[in-house]
This record gives structure tokens, sequence and C-alpha cells, in this order.
């Protein structure tokens, strides 16, 4: 029992029995179909699924052998040897590798260095060969022998394009593989007994069991034409092995990067202490420099057989005798004993998503039903992080998380918060959530809904620091003597006021369906959450706030809003409130009192208030401060044209012609003042006889 399922049934092929670590046997070549997981009720929220398009592969049996290779993620079919055909196949490259090569024995592992262009093959225990896939190289084999003598090569892999890893049950071999002189160079060796390794390629750190018992882990990182030995260190066995042979086995141990930090996780069917009962997944944190620390405790609160995954920073734990899954997050907080943290699962264990494999032929015979496909199968093979292998079905998937059911199996909004927060494709999720718990019949309450806005501003917050920082570091020019500085990445849990404002508080507003009380509650809420994160609230926030009031004729809320300095002066507000002065006079002076305290040019106010259509109250506030005489007619009547209302229209040139006559003795317009094709828009609309006639005294 352990990170792979059981062994299967004697006759489901013999590459399932001999799956374990990378690159050994595992399941099959043939042709992609899409699969389909089965939505809708009988899902039940589940929260994990298999990839649509996995990886078809032609079952293993005697005379196919299948093996799967964990740093390409790719599966070989090697027929007969390869004498009659080897197919590799790769989740990314949807094209298939076909060659053969010659049958020269039973082939114990086979990978292709990264980028594909060598191929490594071990045939015996002494040696492994190479084949150049370079374009225009010879298709000649070489051959390289382990240097320790009466060392058996438990196996192999690749670092680099070039560089690759020999274990034997005696030490490593590290080389520099030549494609051209088609020779391997040694770069280090190191001896040390060796009970079974480990590979973790997104880490590049290979993972020996080392003393009798097993359970002395020796870890080497790879970078570079490096090797370095990094601090030994023990996994501390259930209880006292009774004889001193093997204890612990390499299907209880799993490697996996889990927020950027690289983890040893070790199954552990029995708990040390006695009166707990259940399996536990410990986690040992193994840094770069320093020792390996056990710093998590995953308590599985059941006994059998286990599988693990690690998909979307979360560690999946399958239960093969329930046939569920269950998913821990070690960011969330769980119970600290002072050296390590204990944490129960996130959510209820659940099953993975139903899925149909699709029949394969033409389509006149794949009319009849797709197969459901048997998960949690014995024949399942389970590779890190996220591959699942089905031998007997001859299938690779990759495992992922859907995070729409789990919006109804965490009820507390705050801890599903802080889950969501952490996961990869998480934005539209959460504004679904904040859409939701506005709504009726999940409405929350203020203090509820005060505290998802504060989790959201804390990750806004962060990174808008971040970013200002990484600015202010490269405008000071202090990013040349810092060449690995990077500009933040920007993660889908940043949430921004222009996304809230947009799929959340609009609608929200919108919609109506709440009291108005508790629309300008959350409103505020959120405008108070930005401002406890010291983040400079947006105009359009606070428009929001002011149309809500003002549809609800709460004129007394608006001016103690404006008063008390709530909404923070800005000049697109300032124009709303001038737009205001109809139904609610005193808006127009205490815009003109934040335009000032703004300190605005007047002739800038007069742009603001034109770019708004407010032709009006631009009017109005020119008159105001006495400059109506100085200012352009053709502007005026420009953005009155624009606005596309003809009493509009009529009342600003009738202005006009007004004041031509207060200063000119004559209404009409002078050819300085280019106003002809507006003249001739009057005469058309409202006929020659409208114009105003000169006055004379």
């Amino acid at each position: 029992t352990g990170r792979d399922p059981p062994g299967p049934a004697e006759d489901e092929a013999p590459a399932a029995a001999a799956a374990g670590a990378a690159g050994r046997e595992g399941g099959g070549g043939g042709e992609e179909g899409e699969g389909r997981a089965r939505g809708g009720a009988e899902a039940g929220g589940c929260y994990l699924a298999l990839c649509a398009r996995p990886v078809h592969f032609e079952k293993a049996n005697p005379v196919n052998c299948v093996f799967f290779d964990e740093a390409n993620k790719q599966v070989f079919a090697v027929r007969s040897g390869g004498a009659t055909g080897v197919v590799v196949k790769g989740l990314e490259d949807r094209n298939p590798i076909s060659f053969r090569m010659e049958d020269k024995g039973e082939v114990k592992c086979i990978k292709f260095s990264l980028g594909n262009k060598i191929l490594a093959v071990q045939r015996t225990l002494k040696s492994v060969d190479f084949l150049n896939f370079i374009p225009d190289s010879p298709q000649l084999e070489y051959t390289q022998e382990c240097k320790t003598k009466n060392a058996n090569i438990l196996g192999f892999c690749w670092t680099s394009s070039t560089e690759i890893v020999f274990i034997t049950d005696q030490g490593i071999e590290f080389y520099q593989v030549l494609p051209e002189k088609r020779s391997l160079k040694l770069l280090k060796n190191q001896s040390i007994n060796v009970n079974w390794y480990m590979y973790c390629p997104e880490s590049s750190v290979i993972l020996l069991s080392t003393t009798v018992l097993g359970n002395v882990l020796q870890p080497f990182y790879f970078k570079s034409g490096t090797m370095s030995k990094l601090s030994k260190f023990e996994i501390e066995l259930p209880a006292a092995p009774k004889s001193s042979k093997l204890s612990l086995s390499e299907r209880d141990i799993a490697m996996a990067t889990i927020y950027g930090q690289l983890y040893v996780l070790y199954l552990r069917h029995h708990s040390r202490t006695s009166n707990s009962t259940g399996a536990e997944v410990v986690l040992y944190h193994l840094p770069r420099e320093g020792s390996c620390k056990k710093t998590h405790i995953l308590k599985l609160n059941r006994t059998g057989k286990f599988a693990l995954n690690v998909v979307d920073n979360l560690v999946v734990v399958h239960h093969q005798d329930t046939e569920t899954s269950v998913v821990f997050d070690i960011k969330l907080k769980g119970e600290f004993d002072g050296s390590t943290t204990i944490h129960q699962f996130v959510l209820p264990p659940r099953s993975i998503q139903p899925y149909q494999i699709p029949v394969a032929g033409p389509a006149s015979v794949t009319s009849q039903a797709p197969v459901p496909c048997k998960l949690y199968s014995s024949s399942w093979i389970v590779f890190q992080p996220d591959i699942i292998i089905s031998a007997s079905e001859g299938y690779l998937w990759s495992l992922q998380v859907k995070l729409e059911p789990v919006v109804n199996l965490l009820l507390d909004k705050g801890k599903l918060m802080d889950f969501l927060l952490q996961r990869k494709e998480c934005k539209m999720v959460i504004l679904s959530v904040c859409s939701q718990m506005l709504s009726e019949p999940e409405r929350g309450s203020l203090s509820v809904i005060a505290t998802v806005f504060d989790k959201l501003n804390h990750e806004y917050k962060k990174y808008l620091e971040a970013e200002q920082s990484y600015t202010m570091v490269v405008e000071t020019g202090l990013s040349r003597s810092n060449p690995l500085l990077k500009r933040p990445v920007r993660t889908q849990a940043v949430i921004d006021q222009s996304d809230m404002y947009t799929h959340v508080l609009s609608v929200f507003t919108e919609k109506k369906e709440a009291p108005h009380k508790f629309t300008i509650a959350v409103l505020m809420e959120y405008i108070r959450s930005l401002n406890q994160f010291q983040i400079a609230v947006q105009h359009y926030l606070y428009e929001l706030v002011i149309k809500t009031l003002v549809q609800h004729n709460l004129f007394y809320m608006l001016h103690q809003f404006l008063q008390y300095h709530v909404l923070s002066d800005s000049k697109p507000l300032a124009c709303l409130l001038l737009s205001l002065e109809s139904i609610y006079p005193p808006a127009h002076q205490l815009s003109l009192d934040m335009l000032k305290r703004l300190s605005t040019a007047n002739d800038e106010i007069v742009e603001v208030l034109l770019s708004k259509h407010q032709v009006l109250a631009a009017l109005r506030f020119i008159r105001g401060i006495g400059g109506h005489d100085s200012i352009s007619a053709r502007k005026f009547l420009d953005a009155a044209k624009q606005a596309e209302d003809e009493m509009l229209f009529y009342t600003i040139f009738r202005f006009f012609e007004q004041r031509n006559q207060r200063l000119r003795g004559n209404p009409s317009f002078t050819p300085g003042e280019h106003c002809e094709e507006h003249v001739t828009f009057f005469k058309q609309v409202f006929g020659e006889q409208a114009l105003m006639k000169p006055t004379t005294f």
C-alpha cells in the first residue's frame, strides 16, 4: 500500500505490476480520444476530475511493454524490444514520436533527454545505451558502463538536455553526454549504499534510500553540471522495527513542490502515538541549505490503501477502499504543537468526477454508449505531481481541481476565501462568491462581507506594494546591480477595484433587490476596507455610492459624506455633483468647493464638464465665476450638438445670441467665431424666424 495503488490482478498485464518510480512500466500506445467527465447532480460536488484529453496508448501485454518518464511526462510503448516500433506520447506534445530500434534484449528503462534529442535505454544491470535524435547525425548506438565494480544500475535520470545520472546500488554517477563524440564524460560520482531512489524533475533533486532499514534519505541536487549533496535526514518509522530489514518502501514516499518549496511526503500507515487510529501523511521540508525538518502532518483518519498526488499546491490523498479522495492545504491554519502543524482535510471526501471513455472506431460504430471508466482501479499507477495512469485501459491523465463545487462544501466564507485565494484559476469563482453573498437567498451578514473584502484587499495590497518597490528599484537604476529582480507576477488572486466594480458592485446596485441601507453599507464597507489597507479608492466607487444615495433621495447622507470627507475629492466626483444640481441644488456649491480644494484651473473644470456632456452645468459654472463673456461659443455649441438634445442646443444657442446682443448690440455671430455650421443647423431645425432679431433702442 502506498503512493501507487496496489498491484493488479495477475491477468492485468505485467506492466502495471512493475510500475513504480519513473521510467518503469505502466501502461501502452494508440489513438487520442476525448473523454467526457460527467457533470450534473450525479457528480455530487466532486472537486477532482481527470483531464478531458488524456494520452491514449496501447495497453501493456506480453509483446508491448510500457514505461513512463516523469521528467518529460511521456509514455513509451515498446513493442518486442523496439524492433517492431516504439511510440512516445506526452500530455503536452500532441504529435507522437515513432521509431524502431534493434531488439538487443529486454528493455528495463527508457527515457529521452530534456528536449528529446538523445534517447537512453537500459537493457542490462551494468550499462546504458544511447541513441542521438539530432538531424543529420548517424543513428548509431553508443554505450556507457557504470564505473563502480560489481555495482548494478537501479535506473537513471536525465537532469538536462545533455546530463544524466546513473543510480546504482552502490552510489550515483553524474555524466555529461557528448552526442557528437558519441561518448560520455564522468563529472562526479559518490559512493553510498542505495536501496531505492526517487527523482523530482521540477526541483532536480534525487533522493536515495540508504542504511539497512532504508529510512535514512540522502538528497542530491543537480544544476548546470554540478552535483551538490544536501543534508541527509531520517524518516521516523511508526514503531521500532522488529528485524533489521528494509522497513521504508518507496511506495510510501513521494517528492513534490508545494508553494514553491520541496517536500518529501511520507505515508505513515500507523501513527506513532498509539491512541490515534488511522494513517497520516508526514511532510518533511527539504531546503537547499540547512537541515530537513518535519513540518506538517496530514491526518487521514482512516486506514487502507492510499496514493498521493499534488495538484495546484494541494496534497490529494486517494483512498482505494472507499473510492474517494481528500485534499489538504498546508497554507491554511492547522494545530501547531510547537514543531509541526497538524492538518485535517479541507473538504469532505469525494470521488473523482465520473469519467467516460470514448469508444474508438468509425462514427457508425461509435453510436454505442461510452464506457464508464473504473475509477480507483487496482491497475492505476500514480506519479508526481498530478499524473494517473491506467495500465489496464491504456490511458494517462492529469488530475485537476475544480473550484465551483468547493463553494458549496466550504460554508465558512472566510475559510473559503483563504482556500480560493491560493488557487491558480480562482478569480471568476471568487467574484461569483462575492456576488452570491450580496444576493438572496445567500445574503451574508455585514461582518462576513467585511471579512471577505479584507482578505481580498490584503492580497491586492501585497501585489501593489511589490509592484511599487519593483518600480522604485527600476527607476533608481538599482536593477542593473540585481539581474535576478523580476517584475511581480499578477496572479488571479489579485482582485482589484475595477474587477469588484464591474463584476460585483455595479451589478449588485443595479439589481435593486436589497434594502438601500444594506446596499450603501456594503459599498461603504468595501471603501472602508480599501482605506484600511491604504489603497487609493477609485472615483467610480464613490460615484456608485452617490448614485445609490441619489436614487433613494438620501441627500442628507450625501451631504454628510461630503462634509466629513468620507468620499474623497476628485474631479470626476465634482463633475458628478455638478450634474446633480437640478435635483439637489446644494450639489453645485459642494462640487465647486471640491474643485477649489483640488486647486483645479477654471478652464480645466469647464473642459471636464463638457467632456461629460454637462453643457448647462459648465455654462452655469462659468457664469458663477463671471467668465461667461470671454468663452468660445463654438466650443459650447459643439458640445450641445454632440449631446443630440435639440432643446439643449436651442438653450445654448439662444444664450450666446443674447451675449452677442449685450456685448455688440447684434445677436448674430461674427465670422471669427466660426459658428456658421451651427447657425445653419439652428435654421434647419427651428426655422429662420426663430433667430433673434437685433433690438434697437
